[in-house]
């Protein structure tokens, strides 16, 4: 853990140089360096459909840093009570960290992106195995124009061998010029290369010899950002989370955190919210 945790650091370094030795020709006002630090505080963690923690409030640093369409982010989870279904112990609170690495710009009301994320995951049970961490690399096109529409797919080029596309769209209701409402809903599809490390589940929630191939996740969402200066926030958010198709519900059922022992018990729907505070630069 920790040699990936020095090559996690080193890859953060060496995007900082790029983007400091970088000419390409932007606004004046990306010219900055400009970044941002964050906490959310959340109900629990829900990650592409899968419930990565279990009846515990999670807590999820955040800090990123941007110089001329570059960005360099590294974010964590804390989970303050992690439920492992192997052990009734654990090795600890800090169960993830990851490393993203991007590059946005911006073509008339076109936006475009396309970044690398390395996923650094701990274990749960003491002197267990530390679970496979994976990289993918991902590409986003939005358009500036009524609901925001957003596409993204993401590639697993490590561990998973999957595509993971979303389909997003956003509005903003500004009540005040610092208070606002932001609502967003998203759907997903899932394709795997790899019945073993992302198979297909059946009606019982149990892994079968099939890949996944099939839409996925669905999420709804609303949060209230409040500026409290220029340069602090407090948004309160809250989402739902929901399977689209019984394929989906299996999967999510079957890679829920009660894992085999009775993995139809699991849920394939989650509603929690939080709050995120941040502070930019």
């Amino acid at each position: 853990m920790k040699e990936k945790m020095k090559t996690l650091l080193m890859m953060m370094c060496a995007c900082m140089l790029l983007s400091a030795g970088s000419v390409f020709a932007e606004e004046p006002a990306q010219d900055q360096v400009s970044g941002e630090v964050s906490a959310t505080v959340l109900s629990a963690y829900i990650w592409r459909g899968q419930e990565l923690s279990r009846h515990s409030v999670v807590i999820q640093p955040s800090a990123t840093v941007s110089y001329k369409g570059f960005s360099a982010n590294i974010w964590g989870n804390l989970d303050t009570k992690p439920y492992s279904p192997e052990s009734e112990k654990y090795a600890g609170n800090y169960t993830e960290t990851d490393v993203t690495l991007s590059y946005a710009r911006q073509f008339g009301i076109v936006n475009a992106e396309a970044g690398y994320i390395y996923y650094a995951l701990a274990s749960l049970a003491p002197g267990g195995t530390d679970p496979q961490d994976t990289q993918e690399i991902y590409i986003s096109v939005g358009l500036d124009t009524l609901l925001a529409p957003t596409l993204t797919v993401y590639k697993d080029i490590d561990h998973y061998h999957q595509w993971y596309a979303t389909l997003g769209i956003s509005h903003t209701f500004e009540f005040h010029k610092r208070v606002s409402l932001e609502l967003a809903a998203q759907v997903s599809y899932l394709k795997s290369e790899d019945e073993e490390a992302y198979p297909k589940f059946d009606a019982n929630a149990l892994a079968t010899a099939d890949k996944y191939n099939n839409f996925h996740d669905g999420t709804v969402s609303a949060s209230l950002p409040i500026s409290i200066t220029d340069n602090i926030s407090i948004t309160p958010t809250l989402a739902y989370v929901f399977p689209l198709g019984d394929d989906a519900k299996y999967e999510m059922q079957g890679r829920g955190l009660k894992g085999s022992l009775m993995p139809t018990d699991n849920d394939s729907a989650f509603l929690y919210g939080g709050v995120v505070m941040s502070f930019s630069f």
